[in-house]
């Protein structure tokens, strides 16, 4: 079979696991595939059962649209999952049997349900559910919910500092409470109702609490303070199911708590924590509270972050969870009496995962593989991969070399950079050379990772014809506290001279075989804010001496996607309060530090053909961004031109919208960067 270069077309046409679920005997493993539709520009997740111990894979859900959040009862008899199907007006909680068979609705809340978690008698399930504090039932929910949809008054009102987040408003009074629901009858019980507490805000998922294993009470993070934002500090707070009263364990100050995990023995609460009085970027580390003495202790002295969730072993031995390394995002387990974790299964970058037993289950990809099943069923270090939903679709394309380097940048400090190169490239010939792409990950404190992206992929850009580059600048996640905090202060200038040393090192490395001459960058949110910094600075540095040649800078094109432009508007965005402490200033305190990080403040310089794109649902980075940076180069006389999506937010997730995405894209480097 001849192989071809993947497009974008193909990346739609992959079928995307998530949510894999352990069943209790580790025969068997419940994930959420999903598969798009590019001629109806849709979308739409089921559930299927995979064996641990080899066979086909079979789908267990076929009616809704989005099934999902699958988790297994502790007995195994029963899969509960979160859907929207015929006659739900919002996603609602069902179950099924894992042999087959209808799946059974159990609630019916206008509010929504998600962040499942099962009860160890297998006969309760607790859920979230966004509701008015001030109510009462379900009822009088449904009610004002129905009369805030019907109100022909659309504004929004708000006194808080977080009243925005990602793509949606945090305006009309609603907070995430826990509920409990017995699965037979469907009886709901609010258990935050008539209480001040409520969940996090912001990205709320199961993880937030959890479920003592005599199921008698609840753990959950709390943000005390009235006016909540994310940089405050958690309290740890235990809540008796039946009477729901409750008990601080842990006050918030110093440090944040949250994500809590109650180890199987009853004994330990393991959860994460941040130094938060130190740095808002404090790595999270891993804390365990001992339920007796009510002492926590912090393990410090590994310096890297601790994700969420933490799975706890069946003897409550040890702790595992993900973390990167090295741009690598691993499994690890964490035993507690140990000062340092070890790796169950290395990256690439494991997204997803779940244990039971002494077995583990883990969803991981690579720069050039999409995400896979496998699982290691005892603690040796053997894994298999149990499914192929993708095996046959990607033995269709032929990939280039994917290469790791390590580049002097700022200061003369190493920093990583990866490199995919065309399916066709050879380094050994010069009769023909290649296109050189920048492709800066945003953040800042982020990382390009080992992971087949879905959104940016860099295989599909390197099939255009051009050699890509990532560098993970000063500010990257996966090197440590020092590191990931080294740009906060001077946001701009050591991450410019770490992606301008990629650009050298790759000339030197494959002199005439990469053509200076043809040179482009491009970024997404903070990478964006990047492209519009350096168009500024390399057209201040380099005008004069190369304007006509070259129109002003080393690079032919930029390409700013989502792209931060202005400190000071970034403000409306929904982490204004952040920027004052990276920048380590605000504009009305230091305008000269404060403009010195700005990109706006060299704008004047910019000479580079720009493509802008933007979604007026980004409330990350506000469309006004992409807007002013897209008039002010036009003002300028720049060659630029803007793609700006009305129902996007800060990622295209629409196929037909993606796919114009990387239309235009590749149209701008090819007028000025091809040739």
């Amino acid at each position: 079979m001849k192989k071809t270069n993947i497009t974008i077309d193909d990346i739609w046409k992959i079928k995307r696991l998530s949510g894999v679920s352990l069943s209790p005997d580790k025969s068997q493993v419940v994930c959420s595939l999903t598969s798009y539709n590019m001629a109806e520009n849709t979308g739409s997740s089921a559930l299927w059962l995979l064996s641990t111990f080899g066979g086909d894979a079979r789908q267990l859900t076929v009616c809704g649209d989005k099934d999902g959040q699958a988790a297994w009862s502790p007995d195994g008899g029963l899969i509960a999952f979160v859907s929207k199907r015929q006659g739900d007006n919002a996603p609602q909680l069902y179950v099924i049997a894992p042999d087959g068979g209808e799946a059974r609705r159990v609630t019916q809340l206008a509010t929504a349900v998600s962040g499942i978690k099962w009860f160890p008698n297998s006969k309760t399930l607790a859920f979230i559910s966004w509701v008015w504090p001030d109510l009462g039932d379900a009822k009088s929910q449904a009610k004002r919910l129905n009369d805030k949809n019907n109100d022909k008054v659309t504004a929004h009102v708000v006194t808080h500092s977080a009243f925005r987040h990602w793509d949606h408003w945090l305006s009309d009074g609603r907070v995430p409470h826990v509920h409990v629901v017995n699965v037979a009858s469907g009886n709901t019980t609010d258990l935050f109702r008539a209480t001040h507490f409520e969940l996090p805000q912001f990205d709320t998922d199961q993880h937030e609490y959890d479920i003592a294993p005599d199921g008698k009470t609840i753990a959950f993070n709390f943000n005390p303070n009235t006016d909540r934002r994310g940089d405050q500090a958690y309290d740890l707070v235990e809540m008796v199911v039946k009477s729901r009263k409750a008990a601080t364990l842990i006050a918030g100050g110093k440090f944040t708590w949250h994500h809590p995990r109650y180890s199987p023995d009853g004994k330990t609460i393991a959860l994460l924590s941040n130094n938060i009085a130190r740095s808002m970027d404090d790595d999270n580390k891993l804390a365990l509270f001992d339920r007796a003495s009510h002492k926590v202790s912090v393990k410090t002295a590994w310096d890297r972050v601790v994700n969420h969730p933490l799975k706890w072993s069946h003897d409550s031995r040890h702790v595992t969870f993900t973390a990167d390394e090295a741009s690598r995002l691993s499994l690890y387990k964490w035993e507690v009496t140990a000062a340092t974790p070890k790796v169950v299964a290395q990256g690439g970058t494991v997204s997803d995962f779940d244990v039971a037993a002494d077995a583990v289950t883990f969803v991981r990809s690579n720069m050039s593989s999409p995400p896979n099943v496998f699982v290691r069923l005892d603690d040796s270090e053997r894994e298999q991969a149990i499914e192929n939903f993708n095996d046959q679709l990607m033995a269709q394309f032929k990939f280039g070399a994917v290469r790791e380097y390590s580049v002097r940048g700022w200061n003369n400090e190493r920093v990583q950079m990866w490199a995919v190169f065309p399916p066709d490239f050879d380094s050994t010939s010069q009769k023909k050379t290649w296109p050189l792409l920048h492709s800066i990950h945003g953040g800042p404190h982020a990382n390009w990772g080992d992971n087949f992206h879905f959104r940016w992929n860099n295989h599909v850009f390197a099939a255009q014809g051009y050699v890509v580059i990532c560098v993970n600048y000063h500010g990257s996640l996966g090197w440590g506290n020092q590191f990931l905090e080294s740009n906060n202060g001077t946001f701009g200038s050591k991450e410019h001279a770490d992606i301008e040393a990629g650009t050298d090192f790759m000339l030197r490395e494959f002199k005439g075989v990469i053509d200076k001459n043809r040179l482009a960058a491009s970024g997404g949110s903070y990478g964006g804010k990047m492209v519009a910094l350096m168009n500024g600075r390399n057209g201040k540095q380099h005008g004069e001496k190369r304007g006509k040649k070259r129109g002003g800078d080393r690079y032919n094109a930029y390409i700013c996607h989502a792209g931060c432009f202005d400190w000071r508007a970034m403000y409306g965005g929904d982490a204004g309060y952040w920027f004052n402490y990276s920048l380590q200033t605000a504009y009305w305190q230091d305008a000269e530090k404060f403009a010195a990080q700005n990109p706006i403040t060299d704008i004047q310089h910019a000479k580079t053909p720009t493509l802008v794109m933007h979604g007026a649902l980004d409330y990350r980075v506000p469309d006004q961004q992409g807007l002013a940076y897209y008039a002010t180069l036009k003002s300028l006389n720049v060659p630029t031109k803007l793609v700006f999506f009305p129902d996007e937010n800060h990622w295209i997730v629409k196929p037909q919208n993606s796919r114009l995405w990387y239309r235009e894209y590749f149209a701008w480097l090819k007028k000025y960067v091809q040739r």
